[in-house]
């Protein structure tokens, strides 16, 4: 793998079947510090994904394909949530009972995020909702055990291992993007933004998934994220995910909800989806059904682990990826520490979400060029294995963040403090035109 953060960008492009695009980097770094190279992550997944819009916008009559980036820029990118702020408060992003517990052989880490996931860790290690009843009950346990106990009840959950038991297990690719029918060439309009006109379905949370569709959104297309009316979220970290997007509620478990998800993919241009693997095909939406439905969309799969490997259906989210991929357990060496590291930011999450965006805008460009229906996947443990594969650097201070990237709206909840979508397509810089929506759901249709 080359080292520069122009090779890793054209590598990128390459995974995606794209053609070279000049990619210009320049301004400050080391917002990021860490043993492992995040930087080079940050820049090139945004580098890519910027690209990939040039490309797409070319494709549609725009300018010529050429992006540049703002590597502070991109690195801040990677702190969103941490930036985040409403009406000048920060966000609340972990419970109390998330964290790394103490194992009788080891270490452990429970996400407890969601009240299911908290419950059913409780559940498994039979103890009260206090964080020393949870560390006594790790204790007194192995680290696997807990692990697959926590995962048996429903829980997220993963034990600390090293970089060299993960590497002896199954991998796939960093990101895969396949044709998988015969639809037609569609090749939207000329447009003033990139993905203006394009719809694309948002069936994901926290946080991989809606950074590929945010960035989607600030390309100008039409987003609508689709929840679950009983499945909880983290409030204020939506916010930060639903920039430019509208959002509604359908209940997939009745034929009424089923029934208006079908309308809409059949319109769809793009559908994102952070289901675990064979959740939507259970409910009528699997690989053929989406092809009868729409035989010109792109898919995008968004997992915590590799696809076609063992782990591919189990619950994930990035700080467990790391403990479960060597990523802690190296950075927690690198410290010197005692206790498990992690890396600066969600950047496991980010990257797999620029990676995702990639993909989807990868897809649609080929859709653009020969027709066809087009399946991708990323995975936070296949960015993981990137991250990894990338060598170790010094770790530095943490450098000053660029002090023009930071942007205030107001919004139903107040005035909201973010950073802005890095990166420019040609001479489009992204950007969010509307705020994330208020406690009034949008209606389940298109525009």
């Amino acid at each position: 793998m080359k080292d520069t953060i122009e090779d890793q960008t054209a590598w990128l492009l390459g995974l995606a079947e794209l053609p070279p695009v000049p990619v210009s980097f320049g301004g400050p770094t080391d917002l990021l510090p860490s043993v492992y190279d995040v930087g080079t992550v940050a820049a090139a997944s945004v580098g890519a994904a910027t690209a990939a819009a040039a490309l797409l916008w070319e494709l549609r009559g725009g300018p010529p394909a050429l992006a540049t980036v703002d590597r502070g820029h991109a690195e801040l990118a990677f702190l969103s949530e941490r930036v985040f702020k409403i009406a000048g408060r920060p966000l609340q992003l972990w419970a109390e009972l998330s964290g790394d517990y103490r194992t009788r052989d080891g270490w452990v880490r429970l996400h407890c995020n969601f009240p299911t996931h908290e419950a059913a860790a409780l559940r498994a290690l039979d103890c009260p909702p206090e964080p020393d009843a949870v560390a006594r009950a790790c204790e007194a346990l192995g680290a696997v055990e807990v692990e697959e106990a926590v995962l048996a009840a429903g829980g997220a959950a993963a034990a600390l291992r090293d970089r060299a038991e993960w590497a002896a297990f199954p991998h796939g690719p960093l990101l895969s993007l396949n044709r998988t029918g015969d639809g037609p060439v569609v090749r939207p309009p000329a447009a003033e933004r990139p993905l203006e006109g394009l719809r694309v379905l948002d069936l994901t949370r926290v946080i991989a998934g809606p950074v590929a569709t945010r960035l989607l959104a600030a390309y100008g297309a039409d987003v609508l994220h689709v929840g679950a009316p009983a499945v909880p979220e983290v409030p204020g970290l939506v916010l930060d995910m639903t920039f430019g997007k509208r959002v509604c509620r359908l209940d997939l478990k009745t034929p009424e909800g089923r029934a208006l998800l079908r309308d809409l993919i059949a319109d769809a241009d793009v559908l994102v989806q952070g289901y675990r693997p064979g959740a939507l095909a259970a409910l009528g939406f699997g690989r053929d059904d989406l092809g009868a439905l729409n035989p010109s969309l792109v898919t995008v799969d968004v997992q915590a682990y590799e696809p076609g490997t063992p782990w591919a259906g189990r619950r994930g989210f990035d700080s467990l990826v790391q403990f479960a991929t060597g990523v802690s357990a190296e950075s927690m060496r690198a410290a010197r520490s005692e206790t498990p590291g992690a890396l600066p930011a969600q950047a496991l999450d980010h990257a797999t979400g620029y990676l995702g965006a990639l993909t989807a805008m990868a897809g649609l460009v080929h859709r653009a060029a020969s027709g066809g229906s087009w399946h991708g996947t990323v995975s936070l443990a296949g960015t993981a294995r990137w991250l990894d594969g990338l060598g170790r650097t010094a770790v530095k201070p943490a450098g000053t963040p660029p002090d023009d990237v930071l942007a205030a709206m107001d919004s139903p909840h107040g005035v909201l403090t973010f950073v802005l979508p890095p990166g420019a397509a040609a001479d489009f810089r992204p950007r969010w035109v509307t705020p994330p929506p208020g406690d009034a759901l949008d209606p389940p249709k298109w525009r």
